[in-house]
């Protein structure tokens, strides 16, 4: 670990830590620029990140390449309709010594994928929340910590619904990101068909230590803020709950619930991060409004008179800045 004169160093120094590591994740995933940046900055906040898209955009690589670069520990979890709360979190059997002893289940790693959560049923997906906002899990009445680092980069199939169980409200909001994974444009697709097609292999180099993160999750925080920047995020989470003083007459006709306090934590703490990354001290009204899609998307429901009049969550959010 590097010992810093000051944290404009240290912030200096993350900026070029961030630069090598996109590249290190470019040279698997062509493309995607963004949904690489919002899942980094979510990494450097402390958050859990929801992937959104179709079948065979590449989600499952993309978590797994940015796991090597980190050089962090990886487990990817199917979820399934008979999973059980035991098969992620681990269970309590009857060694050699007829004594219990805990076996660890796959969430004790540093990066876990759940993949395709909505598959399996509410009792399994809230093995999860405690994991994702304790960084614990209990099992038999023992409380284990676990790994540190520690994100849930869980991804969703929005098509195919029948035979899914969706995430309750409450789990929702322990993402701090909703990305959506779109289509690569023709020339990415063109690169990609390329690389994958041939007998070319691509090694990722290990960029960042799980030691370096805790350090730069923690800069994170110590970066100052404005008055007026932290009043716009809150103000900003605030607009999107219908009946309230801060409420549009968009939020209040199309609106049914909005964001609750989690989001404010996040816009600022993502806001931090994204003017850190992009190599200032100190956020500004921009850097909240380049985090607050994500950040807003899921913590909103639309009721149906937006639906019938063909207004999305997105265009409702984008009417608040």
């Amino acid at each position: 670990m590097a010992d810093y004169k000051s944290d404009v160093e240290a912030v200096d120094d993350l900026v070029k830590k961030y630069n090598v590591l996109t590249d290190e994740i470019h040279k698997v995933i062509v493309g995607q620029n963004d949904v690489v940046k919002e899942v980094l900055i979510s990494v450097f906040s402390k958050g859990h990140c929801l992937l959104v898209g179709v079948p065979g955009l590449a989600k499952t690589l993309l978590v797994n390449t940015i796991s090597e670069a980190l050089g962090l520990s990886f487990n990817r979890i199917q979820f399934t309709p008979d999973l059980m709360p035991s098969d992620i979190v681990g269970a309590e059997i009857l060694n050699e010594d007829r004594k219990f002893e805990f076996v660890k289940g796959p969430l004790f790693s540093n990066i876990i994928l759940a993949d395709e959560i909505n598959r399996t049923p509410p009792k399994t997906q809230s093995a999860l929340l405690e994991a994702m906002q304790e960084r614990a899990v209990t099992a038999a009445g023992t409380r284990y910590q676990l790994d540190k680092p520690f994100f849930v980069l869980a991804t969703q199939n929005p098509i195919e619904q029948e035979g899914t169980y969706p995430l309750p409200e409450a789990q929702l909001d322990r993402f701090m990101f909703n990305i959506w994974v779109d289509y690569p444009n023709y020339q990415e697709e063109l690169s990609i068909v390329k690389n994958t097609t041939s007998n070319t292999s691509v090694k990722v180099n290990k960029v960042l230590t799980g030691e370096e993160i805790l350090f730069f999750q923690d800069l994170i925080r110590k970066i100052p803020i404005a008055d007026n920047v932290l009043e716009y995020a809150v103000e900003l989470a605030s607009k999107t709950r219908p009946g309230r003083e801060k409420a549009t007459d968009m939020v209040n006709k199309y609106i049914s619930w909005g964001a609750g306090p989690r989001a404010s934590q996040y816009l600022v703490i993502g806001a931090k991060c994204h003017a850190a990354l992009s190599g200032k001290y100190s956020p500004d009204i921009e850097d909240v409004q380049a985090v607050a899609l994500p950040i807003l998307r899921h913590r909103i429901v639309r009721n149906y008179k937006a639906e019938a009049d063909g207004y999305s969550v997105e265009d409702i959010i984008k009417s608040l800045y």
